[in-house]
């Protein structure tokens, strides 16, 4: 999967291609997103514009002809609140 950021006024996309199929990812400007593990359970802990960010990364995974296996990392240096835990959205078709 390769990224080619591009920075617009108001939001952020990144390409990736994933077996010859290019998905755009778009952060809206004031997202924020914080993903923390408790032990027993994992909190998602979004803005409005980080629920919106993260409700557009699942559509574009769950797009016709994305391939099975795409993926997105978000880190807290990539996306997600300093201190967060990895998050990987990942699209599986496997039964």
């Amino acid at each position: 999967m390769t990224f080619e950021p591009s920075v617009p006024i108001e939001s952020t996309h990144v390409r990736a291609l994933t077996d010859g199929v290019a998905q755009v990812f778009t952060w809206e400007e004031d997202a924020r997103i914080e993903v923390r593990n408790l032990g027993s359970e994992i909190v998602i802990e979004a803005n409005a514009a980080g629920l919106r960010t993260l409700a557009g990364h699942l559509l574009v995974l769950a797009k016709d002809g994305v391939p099975d296996g795409s993926h997105l990392h978000l880190e807290d240096s990539n996306g997600l609140e300093d201190g967060s835990v990895g998050l990987v959205l990942e699209r599986s078709d496997a039964e």
